[in-house]
């Protein structure tokens, strides 16, 4: 947990800076080395290639990266752990591997990684930093994606989102040359197969100003705040909001927000924010004096790697153009749903040409979008389930779920029923086959029960 600037040791209830993602529960990362080359997933349900060391030498470097459209055309021919269904990931399922206990080494001037920690499990993938001799920068571990920009960057340039797993960032990349640059940006690729329903949004619009995401398990405010706000303010405008009957309202962490981004919107082509249009977007006038959308704070800090003053940034998504100062104008450098981040206090006017190697914009007054769990407190640990004794994957599912305990009861059957507690399916248990075949209910989210002689175990997951 942090305060405005460093990392502190607690932070109770009721206390200014509650509310970070740290103290509240939600699915951790659960993998599984399958041991052929490929990790599973247990939470999203991807297969994914355990490393980018495509040319198999041993050594993750610049040899092993690709053009996007090298990445492209390798995927159809990608061939591992027996399978060939292999594409290109899309963002929001590249964005599923990050983790937030990562440091950014932006402004590390040194050369040696071995004190930095990337932005994604080592213990489950193969990653390195930039190739430095191969004249790369220690942040050049952009990952391609699928996902186009559905608009332009940097004056007119074709636009890749890709995750940085170096610097922990979104970010819109040229799929030729960079700037000033004859050779198409090369990137590191992990190939990912399985699930190709994960991420994608089931909208309802409630009636009262809320959204609820069945996809996702979550319930979003329709509206913003309708006001920039420094990170504090957001986290206690969210902590202390009473809105539609609910008073369990929350900032969103970066996943949860980066989430219901929609990637076919952007301002310049669809005058809308990057969202679907059952949401609303207070309009900005950006940098450059365009109609815009605003940045909006997540509960995530984005740690640096300094000692001191390592936690005086936090991640935020940009609804609307990414902005930063090159060649002297202000221009969207990175695309309408990118997660960068901004110190969580200070005065704007001390950034008159933005910050980093794209001059991004450092706005530090963000909006906000709270959200709510549909079920209060789920409670899901390391493993990615409720409690201690049970366990449900994947998460989320769709032909089927698998249930697994280490209660020593005597399990009679299972009983699935919907957010209106209506039953909804029941079938026997058996401890040999715990797969439960979930292909007739509708996506959403479902409470689940597992009725035994002694006792009964809940738990929650989603149908997508």
């Amino acid at each position: 947990m942090y305060d405005s600037l460093s990392e502190v040791p607690s932070i109770t209830t009721g206390s200014p800076f509650y509310g970070q993602d740290a103290q509240y529960n939600c699915y951790q990362p659960w993998y599984i080395d399958n041991g052929d080359g490929t990790v599973t997933d247990i939470n999203t349900g991807l297969m994914w290639q355990k490393t980018p060391d495509q040319d198999g030498d041993g050594n993750i470097d610049y040899d092993d990266k690709m053009s996007y459209a090298e990445a492209l055309d390798s995927a159809a021919n990608f061939h591992l752990g027996g399978y060939n269904d292999w594409r290109l990931p899309t963002i929001k399922e590249q964005y599923s591997l990050i983790l937030f206990s990562g440091l950014d080494p932006s402004g590390y001037e040194g050369t040696s990684t071995d004190g930095l920690t990337p932005f994604i499990d080592t213990n489950y993938f193969g990653f390195n930093y930039g190739d430095q001799a191969a004249g790369e920068r220690i942040i050049d571990a952009q990952f391609a994606t699928s996902t186009l920009y559905v608009s332009t960057t940097m004056n007119g340039a074709e636009t890749m989102f890709g995750v940085n797993f170096a610097d922990g960032r979104i970010k819109g990349y040229p799929t030729g040359p960079m700037p000033g640059q004859t050779i198409s940006k090369q990137f590191y690729v992990l190939f990912v197969r399985g699930n190709t329903g994960y991420a994608i949004n089931n909208f309802h619009d409630n009636g009262d100003g809320t959204i609820t995401d069945s996809a996702s398990g979550l319930m979003w405010m329709q509206q913003d705040n309708a006001a920039g706000v420094r990170w504090e303010e957001a986290l206690s405008y969210a902590e202390n909001l009473n809105f539609a009957s609910y008073e369990d309202w929350r900032l969103p962490n970066a996943k949860e927000l980066q989430s219901i981004v929609d990637y076919s919107k952007s301002p310049s082509t669809t005058a809308s924010a990057a969202i679907d249009p059952l949401f609303n977007c207070t309009p900005i006038t950006n940098e450059a004096g365009q109609t815009d959308f605003g940045f909006y704070w997540t509960n995530t800090t984005h740690a640096n790697w300094m000692a001191a003053g390592n936690g005086k940034n936090a991640a935020y998504i940009s609804f609307g153009r990414a902005m930063g100062y090159m060649n002297g104008s202000w221009m969207d450098v990175h695309g309408a749903g990118s997660q960068r981040s901004d110190p969580k206090t200070g005065d704007p006017a001390d950034y008159p040409t933005g910050l980093g190697p794209q001059g991004d914009a450092i706005r530090i007054y963000n909006y906000v979008r709270v959200v709510r769990d549909i079920y209060t407190n789920p409670g899901f640990d390391e493993s990615g389930s409720t409690g201690s004794t049970i366990k449900i994957y994947p998460v989320p599912a769709s032909d089927f779920i698998q249930i697994s305990t280490n209660s020593d009861d005597v399990f009679l059957k299972v009983i699935i029923s919907n957010t209106l507690g209506q039953t909804v399916q029941t079938q026997q248990w058996d401890d040999s086959t715990p797969q439960i075949n979930i292909t007739k209910l509708p996506t959403g989210v479902y409470n689940i029960t597992l009725v035994g002689e002694k006792t009964a175990l809940f738990a929650t997951f989603t149908k997508q």
